[in-house]
This record gives structure tokens, sequence and C-alpha cells, in this order.
């Protein structure tokens, strides 16, 4: 089983590198861009939407939210990744609130949002499902949720092997798009999948593996 505080070590580690690779920082115009694009074709029309964005990271996804003018609370584990997140939106002169905090159980007390946005990160969680049925109670009635995934490797880029005990999660390395449509189909509406693998401009390059995106109403 995963510790916790181990998994928090392990993304404080990898921060100071995190945002080199072209989908995590989005330094490319192009991929900033297509990201962009995506992100407003899956949100509801409406403007200044209420956001949760769980596994926030270095905050590149609640940077793009804030500045399409929607109201941003950002959750991670890792102090480092939830510095440089507020760094990220204080120097582009975005609002954005930031919780340091486990994913899956957000600590966001009895505030509910229109959008919960999660980006690769449910094979990393110990009980996935779980996380689901906690995130779906976060969405207001009507709410939208939107989860970007795939099926992929073990994360691991910079060279620091993952946490001891990775092997046993769930959804070690990715779960595929039929994997998680199973899984939340009962909790949700309206399910649709965005096929993400021949996108290459948001990879910064061409992918091989399965990406998606999984966004549904409830």
């Amino acid at each position: 089983m995963t510790n916790p505080t181990a998994i928090a070590t392990y993304w404080d580690a990898v921060a100071p590198l995190f945002d080199e690779e072209p989908d995590h920082g989005l330094r490319r115009r192009e991929t900033r861009e297509a990201w962009s694009r995506r992100l407003a074709s899956w949100l509801p029309a409406e403007a200044a939407l209420q956001v949760l964005d769980v596994g926030c990271g270095t905050g590149s996804l609640s940077e793009l939210m804030a500045e399409a003018g929607h109201h941003v609370t950002g959750v991670d584990l890792s102090p480092r990744m939830i510095e440089r997140a507020r760094v990220k939106l204080r120097t582009a002169g975005l609002e954005g609130r930031f919780l340091l905090g486990d994913a899956a159980l957000p600590p966001t007390g009895d505030d509910r949002f229109d959008v919960l946005l999660s980006r690769h990160l449910l094979w990393t969680l110990p009980d996935p499902q779980g996380a689901l049925r906690r995130w779906v109670a976060r969405l207001r009635p009507g709410g939208t949720l939107i989860l970007v995934e795939g099926r992929w490797r073990e994360a691991g880029r910079s060279g620091v092997p993952y946490v001891d005990g990775a092997e046993t999660l769930p959804w070690h390395g990715g779960v595929t798009a039929d994997e998680l449509t199973t899984a939340i189909a009962p909790l949700v509406t309206d399910l649709r999948l965005d096929d993400l693998s021949g996108a290459p401009t948001l990879w910064g390059g061409p992918v091989t593996d399965e990406r998606y995106a999984l966004i549904a109403r409830i």
C-alpha cells in the first residue's frame, strides 16, 4: 500500500522540473492554445464558473481556467506543487485559490462547484472509485466532471522512481476509457469521450498510448 507522505515527497521532488514537459508547463504557444481550446469545448457555456482542479500540480490548467474568467480552486498533496501554482497565477496577474490536501478527498468543506477537473491523477490513487464518488458529490446539480486520462507507462520521466507499493495501485499505469466509463457511468449522465491520442499538439509531439477526456454531467 502506498504511503501519503511518500507520495507527497515524490511530487515535491519532481516539482522543480515538472513544467519542462510540454503538456505540463504549457510553455509552447501552440500547446497552450490547444489545451485552452479543448477546455473551452468541454466546459458549460456559462461565464465565471466555479472550478475545482484536483491534483492541480503546478497549476497550468488552473491558469487557463482563470484566464478564461472562471473562479478556480486547486488542490494538491505536494506543498511544492501548490507553491508553484500560486506563483504561476500570481505572476500572470490572475486570481486562484490553492489548497494543500488529498485530491481524492478535497479539503473544500461544504463548497460545491460547477466543474470538477482532473488530469492524469487517477493512476496515483489507492481508491480511485471512492475518489470518483466523492468528486461527484462536490458538484452542484447539473455540474460537469472532466477527467483527462489514459493508459500509459508509469510516471517518472525525471528519473525519480515512484513510491514503494505503486504496482499495487488499482489503476497503476493508467486507466482505459472503457474501464473508466464502466466505473463512472452509474454516477453521472450525458457521458461522452473525446479521443486525445491523435492530437500531438496537446502533448508536444505524437503519442502512441491511449489518451482521452471523459466529460459527464451529474
